[in-house]
């Protein structure tokens, strides 16, 4: 059992009053971490503390930060242990998803480290003679970082790396499902160099989250806010960030489609969809949820698909070996099986996995869906591949756009003219041509559009959002005003 205090000003703090929330083990239903639950006033210390130290670090130069940056990735590989055995506890995550995420967020550190020396602007031309005109990039203040549960380190890093590396403080609002997984990336970042007030992690117990993020997007010192996380609640924040006028970075929801066209390697494409579909038990923002199937290879897909998927059982991470692990709680189980169960009352096939038992579900494949059926446009967030059938690339790329969100997609097909041309067509964020949904490079602009979020993680894009673009002049020498 882990006990996870707030980390505010490179000190653990006890919650106002002492306040605790508990976390429980989705598998053994055992209390897996009791946490601190703050207060508004708690969420306000951590801000002001962030403040306090936002002068002195954005004045730190390049080298220093990226110094603490790649210091903070070999900790976490160091530390690996610690963090794996959180994250299984708090969230019932397999060891190939904690390996996954440790490495992953390592990864995230070094690329925010290289990224320290590319804040940088430009020379502008200017009309008003012999004049230095400059687009100046600048920390912007103390940035909120939100993450969810799902890919707790590797979320939860990304919400704090670039900021830092553009000189920014932070306050990451830890998930109330993994408190103590996102209390570790904190002490990672202590443990590193990072001065007092640098690093503030706060967690709130589940009642009081609309509560504590209000009191932080309304803090004056707030500059930035980032969320990863459902669309419903992105809704939230942005409202929130729009009330107070605050640039907000959102990466939400997905139903991710991978199109197997004719001319379709098929084996690679089975792969390709198991691991999208199942990795993480689906849940994952660009899990692969609708396999859209041309119809001269639509039989042939789905028997090898089925085949794949029916090997793949849920259990006890801890003592089972098997390929998934725990949904986050019986209650995503129910959740997800309602949707299987209304498909196949409407005429879905079931082709292979339907099984749950507690907080565990085999690999599911559905065949004809329809639009008749929840399933063919609701978010599962769970291991379940609906297969939906067109008669030409044109419905399939209606198929694969007639959704709310557009975060991750695919296209498999032989002619990689061809493939591109669809891809293009797909209104997604992120499209792979025969790849995963489920892929991520630290530098590349990650996010979607329409429910899917707006803004982009990784690269240069994370620098524009985490800095403020100023323009200054120097006049060299004195002009005169119509005045």
């Amino acid at each position: 059992m882990f006990q996870s205090k707030l980390i505010i000003d490179n000190r653990d703090e006890d919650a106002e009053g002492k306040a605790s929330f508990t976390r429980l083990d989705p598998i053994s239903g055992t209390t897996a971490t009791i946490a601190a639950a703050a207060t508004a006033d708690d969420a306000r210390w951590a801000a002001n503390a962030a403040a306090a130290a936002f002068p002195a670090w954005s004045a730190v130069g390049p080298t220093q930060r990226r110094a603490i940056l790649l210091t903070a990735a070999d900790r976490l590989v160091e530390r690996s242990g610690e963090f794996a055995a959180a994250m299984t506890a708090e969230t019932g995550a397999t060891e190939t998803w904690c390996r996954f995420n440790i490495e992953l967020g390592a990864e995230i550190l070094r690329d925010a480290a290289g990224m320290t020396t590319q804040v940088c602007g430009s020379l502008l031309p200017s009309d008003q003679g012999a004049m230095l005109s400059m687009g100046f990039r600048q920390p912007a203040g103390v940035c909120l970082g939100m993450a969810p549960w799902n890919a707790p380190i590797i979320l939860g890093i990304r919400a704090i790396a670039m900021p830092l590396a553009c000189g920014n403080t932070v306050v990451l609002k830890a998930s109330e499902l993994c408190p103590q997984t996102h209390r570790l990336i904190g002490e990672l970042m202590i443990e590193a160099g990072t001065p007092p007030g640098v690093v503030n992690v706060v967690s709130n117990a589940p009642p009081d989250a609309e509560d504590i993020v209000e009191a932080l997007v309304a803090h004056p010192a707030i500059r930035r806010v980032n969320f990863t996380g459902s669309t419903r609640v992105g809704r939230i924040v942005a409202q929130i960030a729009a009330r107070h006028l605050k640039p907000c970075l959102l990466e939400l929801g997905g139903k991710a489609p991978l199109l197997v066209l004719a001319d379709a390697d098929l084996d690679h494409a089975v792969e390709a969809a198991a691991f999208g579909a199942f990795f993480n038990q689906g849940q994952i923002c660009m899990s692969t949820e609708r396999i859209v199937l041309i119809d001269p290879i639509a039989d042939e897909f789905a028997k090898r698909f089925a085949a794949r998927a029916s090997k793949l059982r849920a259990g006890d991470p801890r003592i089972s070996g098997l390929a998934l692990g725990s949904m986050i709680g019986t209650e995503a189980v129910q959740r997800v099986k309602a949707l299987v169960d209304e498909a196949l009352g409407k005429g879905a096939r079931l082709l292979a996995g339907g099984t749950t038992h507690h907080s565990f579900m085999d690999a599911t494949v559905l065949d004809h869906v329809t639009p008749r059926m929840r399933l063919y446009r609701e978010e599962s967030f769970g291991p379940v591949a609906a297969l939906i059938r067109a008669q030409s690339i044109d419905e399939a790329v209606t198929i694969a756009n007639d959704c709310q969100y557009g975060l991750s997609a695919s296209v498999f097909g032989g002619d990689l003219g061809q493939a591109i041309a669809v891809a293009r067509r797909i209104e997604s964020g992120i499209c792979h041509v025969n790849g995963a949904t489920v892929s991520d490079d630290p530098h590349a602009p990650f996010g979607g559009v329409k429910a899917s979020g707006y803004g982009r993680f990784g690269g240069q894009q994370a620098v524009d959002a985490f800095t403020e673009l100023r323009w200054i002049t120097v006049n060299s020498r004195r002009e005169p005003y119509p005045l």
